[in-house]
């Protein structure tokens, strides 16, 4: 049977007090170190949990403004385009103006030539038309008297005044 005496009750004591020294020693800090780090841990977690989705808002962000600066960039490009095209189109209007300026000038210019020429061929053929029919006439014409008949001469070959 059982025998219950006092060393069996001394020993209860003893295992008593060690297991309440124990606790107050070793248990409690134990404890309080186990849920401390519970507590860290939870809090790194929901730490990480907020960063992950503040990176997900950012990300969101940035490829929102990446796809706006991509639309501007195109924008840009459209109207920088369509400006090159008018300045082209404005740059080749002042140069065919340019060019049909230079040719009307050139025109005008070769026409007085011609104009010129024409009367000074008149001129020369009237004194060349003068001095055969003075031979014929036998007789030299001058001054007012030659321009006359030279302006005759011109005038019946169709060829109008000098």
């Amino acid at each position: 049977m059982l025998d219950f005496s006092v060393t069996f009750f001394i020993t209860i004591l003893n295992i008593t007090i060690l297991f309440l020294v124990l606790r107050a020693i070793f248990f409690k800090p134990l404890t309080k170190f186990i849920n401390d780090r519970s507590r860290k841990i939870q809090d790194a977690i929901d730490t990480a949990e907020k960063n992950k989705e503040e990176a997900k808002r950012l990300l969101e962000q940035y490829e929102k403004r990446l796809a706006d600066a991509e639309l501007e960039a195109e924008s840009i490009i459209r109207v920088a385009q369509e400006h090159a095209r008018a300045e082209a189109e404005r740059i080749t209007a002042q140069a065919k103006d340019e060019a049909d300026r230079t040719a009307s000038g050139t025109r005008t210019r070769l026409e007085a030539e011609r104009l010129a020429a024409l009367a000074i061929f008149k001129a020369e053929a009237a004194s060349l038309v003068v001095n055969a029919a003075g031979r014929l006439v036998k007789r030299n014409l001058d001054g007012p008297e030659q321009l006359r008949y030279a302006e005759e001469v011109l005038k019946t070959l169709g060829g109008g005044s000098p």
